[in-house]
């Protein structure tokens, strides 16, 4: 089952994409939001109440937002691969980096992303997001996988001077607009092999980053037992688990985005993400 949230005449919606992926069955009927549904335990009944039914719109023409516009937190895991970690020239570490993003950082599939006025270091990060379904606190790595309601391609744009500032990342990563998220979640037996799961990154048509999830440094179960443990998880969090080696910082001379380009986070059986990249 794959799940999306977007604007009908400008007011949110939700819906089922169709096996084609070429439609929308709506499901705002059910419930809200995407969230809430999430939070009663709802997906199934959803997808019971939606099958068959015929698209109510298409994908062509629809306004995506992020998959979650309201989440309760989003935790995002830097150094996670260790070809990023040994371009950057950062040590080994023996706990996951955990930084936040807010919600007006995001946009959704095919929304304008915006390079900040004020700085021409505008990189890329594709990520797998994981999306939480059931709370918990102290969550065990054997029973993460309870926890998950599925996973999303995220672009963790990021303003690289602004991240250098301070030892903390977070001013470079919640300028408004940076971040993408969709275009839709696919819930977890969509996926037969999580390991083999691919991450990848195109610039106007380019590869720049490629790796599989087996490549992460901490496992998910790992991360979400770790941040379970700091903060409670509740539906609807999102968890982007980091980034591969290829970000344009790192590269000789640097590559930065700029108005005009487009950006492709693709994960492998999930989705395509794609923005095109505006100035502010």
């Amino acid at each position: 089952m794959r799940v999306a949230s977007y604007l009908v005449d400008g007011i949110p919606a939700w819906g089922m994409v169709t096996a084609d992926g070429k439609g929308l069955v709506d499901a705002t009927g059910l419930f809200p939001s995407l969230k809430a549904a999430l939070a009663a335990d709802g997906l199934a009944e959803v997808g019971r109440a939606l099958a068959g039914q015929p698209a109510s719109r298409s994908v062509a023409d629809t306004v995506f937002q992020p998959v979650l516009p309201d989440p309760d937190k989003i935790l995002c895991v830097g150094l996670n691969y260790d070809d990023h970690r040994q371009e950057g020239g950062h040590p080994e570490q023996a706990h996951p980096t955990f930084f936040v993003r807010f919600a007006n950082a995001n946009i959704g599939h095919r929304r304008p992303m915006v390079k900040p006025a004020i700085s021409d270091m505008f990189d890329w990060e594709a990520e797998l997001a994981v999306v939480i379904g059931k709370a918990g606190r102290h969550i065990p790595a054997g029973k993460a996988f309870e926890h998950i309601a599925g996973y999303a391609p995220y672009n963790d744009g990021s303003v690289r001077d602004w991240q250098r500032h301070t030892t903390q990342f977070t001013p470079g990563k919640n300028f408004v607009g940076t971040g993408g998220f969709g275009p839709w979640m696919s819930t977890p037996d969509e996926i037969a092999d999580l390991q083999a799961v691919t991450v990848e990154a195109r610039l106007n048509g380019t590869v720049m980053q490629h790796a599989t999830v087996a490549d992460m440094i901490f496992d998910i179960p790992s991360l979400i037992a770790y941040a379970s443990t700091f903060t409670e998880l509740v539906p609807g969090d999102v968890i982007a688990t980091g980034t591969p080696g290829g970000v344009g910082s790192r590269r000789t001379p640097p590559v930065w985005m700029k108005p005009g380009d487009v950006i492709e986070i693709e994960i492998g059986g999930v989705g395509t993400l794609v923005n095109e990249v505006v100035a502010e």
